[in-house]
């Protein structure tokens, strides 16, 4: 089965060119681990902290890595573990991605001097299906299940509604990303674990885009 990792990093590059459309992939991947996390039911947020509620291993090795890591620190906001999460993951998705045969990657030199790396789609099936199940959720308003609705929320927090959407009306699609993020989850706990997943990317982003406005305007 495709992880949430997998089904956004393939919707954040782009199909013709394999670069990446997004500038901040590596925040929406800790977004997309702390997800998977909290799916599996091995963390929480508690007081607003996240924390470990299971340090049963998932089997998946990326996972379990950011798990042991959590369980081995405080308590701590779910920025904090989003921002961390991310770190280093990006590649790994990639290489991983390759290894399996969903994308090829392809290595040229820019002016003879700079190497130029493109991630081009090898087997369209783990992105179509998540771009069908996306497009029938805003349709008829509703993700089906926790799994369509975790991706909706990354696709909302990282406002890649026009990519993961084309020709779509944007400002009637986001609307309907919020509607199906806030109301697709069996339990409330739950909702209110990804709910916090989902504000730490956004509020992640921002911060990022004040401290590069901040850097531009000082130098």
């Amino acid at each position: 089965m495709a992880s949430l990792l997998d089904e956004l990093l393939l919707l954040a590059y782009d199909d013709t060119t394999g670069k990446c459309r997004t500038s901040y992939l590596n925040l929406g991947l800790g977004g997309a681990i702390v997800l998977e996390l909290t799916l599996a039911q091995r963390i929480d947020v508690v007081d607003k902290k996240v924390v470990v509620i299971d340090a049963t291993p998932t089997g998946d090795a990326l996972l379990d890595e950011r798990l042991a890591a959590i369980a081995n620190d405080k308590p701590r906001a779910p920025r904090t573990v989003v921002e961390r999460a991310g770190k280093g993951v990006r590649q790994r998705v990639l290489d991983d991605l390759v290894a399996r045969g969903v994308l090829r990657h392809e290595q040229s030199m820019v002016l003879g001097l700079f190497p130029s790396h493109r991630y081009l789609p090898a087997d369209a099936g783990i992105e179509a299906d998540v771009r069908f199940r996306l497009s029938n959720a805003v349709t008829v308003g509703e993700a089906g299940n926790a799994r369509t609705a975790a991706i909706a929320s990354l696709v909302y927090a990282l406002q890649l509604t026009k990519v993961a959407f084309p020709g779509r009306d944007q400002r009637a699609t986001r609307k309907a990303l919020k509607r199906i993020t806030e109301g697709s989850w069996a339990s409330d706990a739950t909702r209110k674990a990804v709910e916090a997943a989902q504000a730490a990317v956004m509020a992640a982003m921002v911060a990022a885009t004040s401290a590069a406005a901040g850097s531009s305007g000082g130098s």
